[in-house]
């Protein structure tokens, strides 16, 4: 299943305690056989009194104490370390991936760690019944291959699938309760499958000490952050449907479990017990797969009026016959300088971002700095977001007309190349007026457009991200989804299972009865925006690694990324101050999205300037959750640097206490 190193069977736990026993930094030369930190304030923080302090430790200045909720954090600072780092979206689940590179794993082996506790403190947001994107760089080979764990549609599903409770009738009732909380809206799992691929390439430690984390905080309990006490008093009806919910998420009486409440979850450890010794096979063969299966395909609730429910048609044979893919990303170079790689179909924020750069290098988006950029990266210029939201318009025509999976449908003419061709994309610039917004931008014309119609602006609220970076310089972007916010409602083996099947086009026909490439067919993967991505310095390939970046949010992933990107590699601005930069950014749309989660902001003067220049601006709060790594020099030192989204409660955490 997987390649181990030739030692014997031993916890997390026990490696952990010899990282320990030393009591200063111990060395980590890459291909060493056990490349333990015997620094024992790594992966730890530092308290407003200068002390390091624990992550899950319970005392004073402990990052993983639920806040309360403000919608965006003041005052985060770049943080550094010299050997390993990982930024994701909570504490906990920061602290399991940091701690396997602690104890001398790579990347993939902390990526195996952060999403077995993501399952479990970040429920709202991923699961390990879901799916996932990783680009993954090996410093050695110096390749950057895409690990697909998409989910697939049942091999009974067909174009009416999520709108019709009987797909052959265009005529049937519609699914209920509705298509997202009906089984309908449950993908094939894939994101164990493929991290188990990815760990069998580039793997460590052994497979079964990267849950011994999960398993701890799932039998020991762990306090509830406030974004997950508020996904489940915001869903407590829909979740009231499934008494597996009910047990985990709910006090006795029946009221949600609130912020700081202690929350257990053993059938959860039970699951992740069983990863960790049958490999992602405990999810898609045997009890769990069976478990699975029945779950999506339950025909009421577990409520007291029994509330009827459209089941799945997933089979155990679709969950048997699953398989994760290795692509080829998504990669061109940027302004002469700098190699960019993200996602490739069946996700479209790849080709998206990668267009957008391909446009913007016909401006000179150096001259249009934010201003103030040590606030909180500073208040963006009016140009610069007129440029950045023009390009992603003409980004998002694309997009939304030709993007969907691959394996079904073609994109047009040579495919990515013809995309992303360098005079296609000047010929896009000059679209864009300095002047004015185009408002709504129309699709490039190719000779063999084969893809119609891929258009599905389905929001997504249950995704995060989480970079990684370990001390042999291999690095892990990933972006990992529940889709909507607590997935399809129903829950088995202490887990969500996904809504993810609504990121299909609802309808297989757009109104001319030409087909829409999105459409639902069997085994097909619905269409991401998810856009994990890699920065190389130099444009001839992915030579020296610069900066991982990625970031949750639906549609505007695109949006997030590209700012964040842009933010570095034109602006100047460091981790944190890019991840941080003021959100902003449009689809394929009149309105462009200025972000006013930091109210301490006067943002006045850009809503201004972009309003004169024929934008519709909205304000509507931003619930980004990028988390960035940059390589960077310090002191004579190559070091990396992390900055993590303010609009959400993560942490970085590497090497000493940061």
């Amino acid at each position: 299943m997987a390649r181990h190193f030739p030692w014997p069977a031993t916890s997390l736990a026990a490696l952990l305690a010899l990282a320990g026993c030393g009591g200063s930094s111990g060395s980590l030369e890459p291909g060493s056989p056990l490349a333990v930190d015997t620094n024992p304030d790594s992966c730890s923080v530092v308290s407003s009194s200068g002390q390091p302090v624990i992550v899950g430790s319970g005392v004073a200045g402990d990052p993983a104490a639920p806040e309360a909720a403000s919608g965006y954090r003041l005052g985060y600072k770049a943080k550094h370390s010299s050997k390993y780092m990982v930024v994701a979206n909570t504490p906990l689940a920061t602290k399991a991936g940091c701690d396997v590179l602690r104890a001398g794993g790579s990347a993939v082996d902390a990526a195996v760690a952060v999403q077995a506790v993501l399952g479990l403190v970040e429920p709202q947001s991923s699961t390990i019944a879901g799916s996932a994107f990783m680009l993954h760089y090996d410093a050695a080979s110096k390749k950057v291959t895409a690990y697909d764990g998409r989910e697939t549609a049942p091999a009974a599903a067909t174009g009416y699938y999520l709108t019709r409770q009987d797909q052959a009738d265009a005529g049937s009732p519609a699914p209920v309760p509705s298509a997202r909380r009906s089984g309908r809206s449950i993908g094939v799992p894939g994101v164990m499958r493929m991290l188990e691929l990815a760990h069998g390439e580039h793997g460590k430690l052994r497979w079964s000490q990267l849950f011994d984390e999960g398993i701890q905080l799932s039998t020991k309990g762990f306090r509830v952050p406030q974004r997950l006490a508020s996904a489940i008093a915001g869903n407590a009806s829909s979740l009231a449907l499934d008494a597996n919910a009910m047990q985990i998420y709910f006090l006795p009486d029946g009221t949600p479990r609130p912020a700081l409440s202690t929350m257990t979850n053993a059938p959860y450890a039970a699951t992740l017990k069983a990863l960790a010794d049958q490999g992602a096979d405990a999810l898609h063969r045997g009890p769990i797969a069976q478990a699975i299966v029945a779950k999506a395909g339950q025909s009421v609730g577990d409520d007291a009026a029994r509330t009827p429910i459209t089941p799945s048609l997933m089979t155990l044979q679709d969950l048997a016959s699953y398989q994760a893919k290795k692509r080829e990303p998504v990669c061109s170079s940027y302004r002469s300088s700098y190699y960019v790689c993200s996602m490739s179909p069946p996700s479209s924020g790849g080709i998206a971002i990668v267009q957008a750069l391909g446009i913007l290098e016909n401006f000179d988006l150096a001259a249009h700095k934010p201003a103030n950029p040590d606030n909180e990266g500073g208040i963006p210029s009016v140009m610069g977001v007129h440029l950045v939201t023009e390009a992603e318009r003409l980004a998002y025509a694309d997009r939304d007309k030709y993007v969907a999976d691959t394996d079904f449908v073609a994109l047009p003419g040579r495919g990515v190349a013809s995309l992303l061709d360098r005079n296609y994309l000047k010929a896009r610039a000059a679209l864009i007026d300095p002047d004015r917004s185009m408002g709504v931008a129309e699709a490039g014309v190719f000779d063999t457009a084969t893809a119609r119609q891929a258009v599905d602006r389905t929001p997504e609220y249950g995704t995060t991200h989480y970079s990684i970076v370990d001390a042999y310089g291999n690095v892990v972007s990933m972006t990992t989804t529940v889709e909507s916010s607590m997935g399809s409602f129903h829950m088995v083996g202490g887990f969500l299972l996904t809504n993810q099947l609504t990121d299909f086009s609802a309808q297989p026909q757009d109104s001319a009865g030409n087909p829409v490439a999105n459409r639902v067919e069997p085994g097909k993967r619905p269409r991401s925006t998810m856009a994990p991505t890699l920065v190389f310095k130099g444009a001839s390939g992915p030579d020296e690694f610069l900066m991982a970046t990625g970031s949750p949010g639906g549609g505007a992933i695109i949006q997030y990324v590209l700012k964040t990107v842009v933010g570095a590699l034109d602006w100047g601005l460091d981790a944190q101050q890019a991840t941080s930069l003021n959100d902003f950014g449009a689809s394929n749309s009149r309105t462009t999205n200025v972000d006013g989660s930091n109210t301490t902001m006067d943002l006045s003067g850009l809503i201004a300037g972009l309003q004169a220049k024929g934008h519709t601006v909205s304000t509507a709060a931003q619930s980004s959750g990028i988390s960035t790594i940059m390589r960077v020099q310090r002191g004579g030192a190559v070091q990396w640097q992390g900055g993590v989204d303010p609009r959400r409660e993560g942490l970085v955490l590497g090497d000493g206490a940061l």
